[in-house]
């Protein structure tokens, strides 16, 4: 597929627990892609030094090799891991109060659409084939409607034909 290869896909350290897909995360992407210019203009927009701003996915193994500040704190991640899930998919609690009061509007919007998405994947085909079958899902998403062009969670506009497309996807920041 377009902007993502199998490796990737099946890659658990990428399936993040709350169900931001770290495949289509903006800094996996920019630090995938060696891209300064797309770690600056996050790092501008997320407050961090464009040199701080790379993550490999939020579930690497400790100690991780690069995991972008806030997925180090993130109290989702840690809550997942402290129950002995790798996803709030398994939680007969979600979605608890860390999702309902998720601080980023597109972040939560989001999560409340993947993690009963992933549900059904994991349903349907086993943990495995299921959670690939999502990561798949979830970077099929992520590609420009006009142009076909492969985009980051959060996009506003494609950066290829300059499309408007955050309505289509999360909806604007």
């Amino acid at each position: 597929m377009k902007g993502w290869r199998e490796e990737e896909i099946r890659n658990k350290d990428l399936m993040a627990p709350c169900g931001l897909y770290c495949g289509t995360c903006g800094v996996y992407i920019a630090t995938r892609d060696g891209n300064p210019k797309f770690k600056a203009i996050l790092g501008n927009l997320y407050g961090t030094k464009p040199e701080e701003t790379e993550c490999l996915g939020c579930m690497q193994a400790d100690p991780a090799s690069k995991l972008y500040t806030y997925c180090r704190a993130c109290r989702i991640r840690d809550c997942v891991k402290s129950r002995g899930f790798y996803s709030c998919h398994q939680c007969g609690d979600w979605p608890c109060d860390m999702i309902r009061d998720f601080p980023v509007a597109t972040g939560r919007r989001v999560m409340q659409r993947a993690i009963p998405e992933w549900r059904i994947c994991v349903d349907a085909q086993g943990d495995d084939q299921g959670s690939e079958a999502w990561a798949r899902s979830e970077c099929e998403r992520y590609h420009c409607s006009n142009c076909g062009e492969p985009l980051f969670r959060g996009a506003q506009r494609c950066r290829s034909c300059k499309a408007v497309v955050a309505d289509e996807l999360d909806g604007s920041l």
